[in-house]
């Protein structure tokens, strides 16, 4: 899954310690063509999270996660703007009114890598 389809959660994961509950988004989008659309697209994403575990989907999807804290994060793929880094903050803030926290990962590109095969993630 991507950024582009808004209503759809991509990853739901626990960490290794079973003690947190992760809603990643996943965005492969170059941050300098198109940032406009871009952020759009990264708001209706996002707003879609929320809603997921607030109307209880989460738990009916993935009962063990029931009473764990959950974090919801953007997995980039390439250094964020300005613009977007002004986007995280403010979404910071108001998921964290709302019981929850957003992190950021970006993906470590690596030019020596096979092809087809995925960079690490960077370290929380």
């Amino acid at each position: 899954m991507t950024i582009d389809q808004t209503k759809v959660v991509d990853f739901v994961n626990l960490d290794k310690t079973s003690t947190v509950v992760f809603l990643s988004i996943s965005d492969h989008f170059v941050w300098d063509e198109n940032e406009g659309e871009h952020l759009l697209l990264l708001q209706e994403k996002l707003n879609a999270y929320p809603e997921y575990i607030t109307d209880g989907q989460l738990y009916t999807d993935f009962p063990q996660v029931k009473n764990k804290p959950t974090v919801i994060r953007f997995i980039e793929a390439y250094p964020i703007s300005e613009q977007a880094q002004k986007f995280f903050d403010l979404a910071k803030a108001k998921l964290e009114k709302m019981g929850l926290q957003l992190k950021f990962r970006l993906l470590r590109s690596n030019e020596n890598l096979p092809r087809g095969v995925a960079p690490a993630l960077e370290p929380d």
